[in-house]
């Protein structure tokens, strides 16, 4: 019976995976389609709208068909009460989780990440603050760009 389900789930799954995947790349590509300043002008309007609601819903959904629920308890802050999420150790997929769940924040992510074919672009959809480890300036870069948007009063999204 267990193998009789994985022989017909896996592939069902990953098929519903690579379909969510490629709407999420659609939706992040419409949504940066000719923004000026490409992150470092903050998404608005009907962009960020759409990256929020869209992009938080598919993340839940592609969670979802992987086998995950995930229960929020308690009252998620907002970006005037909290404009820095911290969540450690930010070492494995179980981040988007977290992002889907509070509104697809930006995220501090290695620049060679938005060079990756479908997953660049949807996270530079999130306008992430990007770390070069080639750079030895990159660190104090860093601070300042996070220090910056958290100082934004609302301007940029909350970064995590």
């Amino acid at each position: 019976q267990t193998v009789l389900q994985g022989i017909i789930l896996l592939p069902l799954r990953a098929v519903f995976i690579a379909f969510i995947l490629l709407l999420a790349w659609l939706f992040a590509s419409i949504a940066t389609f000719r923004h000026p300043g490409k992150g470092s002008v903050p998404l608005k309007g009907w962009r960020r709208q759409m990256i929020k609601t869209s992009l938080s819903c598919l993340t839940r959904t592609l969670f979802f068909i992987m086998g995950f629920q995930v229960k929020v308890k308690g009252k998620i802050a907002s970006l005037l009460e909290a404009p820095i999420f911290v969540a450690a150790p930010h070492s494995s997929f179980f981040d988007a989780i977290i992002s889907a769940l509070t509104g697809m924040p930006s995220v501090v992510s290695r620049a060679e990440n938005l060079s990756t074919p479908v997953f660049g672009t949807i996270l530079s959809s999130l306008q992430p603050v990007s770390v070069s480890r080639q750079d030895p300036d990159s660190r104090k870069n860093t601070v300042t760009e996070i220090t910056k948007r958290a100082l934004s009063r609302g301007q940029w999204p909350q970064v995590i």
